[in-house]
């Protein structure tokens, strides 16, 4: 079902009910956006990544990053 951006706002809980059964689009300024279930998408995609997929897979690399030397000077004495 297509949707204009007003009528969407004003109708979401609609918008969201008929999004469980099918895909809807919401056209904006000329530019369409689609709503679907979180369950349909999940099956188009894949598989959710949890926290930890995301980060080994998609998450920062650290594997050229130079660390700076360690100073070896001995500790100072500390009165308590």
């Amino acid at each position: 079902m297509n949707w204009n951006i007003s009528e969407a706002k004003n109708k979401l809980s609609e918008v969201l009910n008929h999004a469980d059964k099918e895909t809807q689009i919401i056209r904006r300024r000329q530019q369409d956006y689609v709503l679907m279930s979180g369950e349909h998408y999940r099956k188009i995609t894949g598989k959710t990544p949890d926290f930890l997929d995301a980060l080994i897979n998609e998450g920062p690399r650290f594997d050229d990053l130079e660390l700076p030397s360690r100073d070896h000077a001995s500790m100072r004495e500390i009165d308590l």
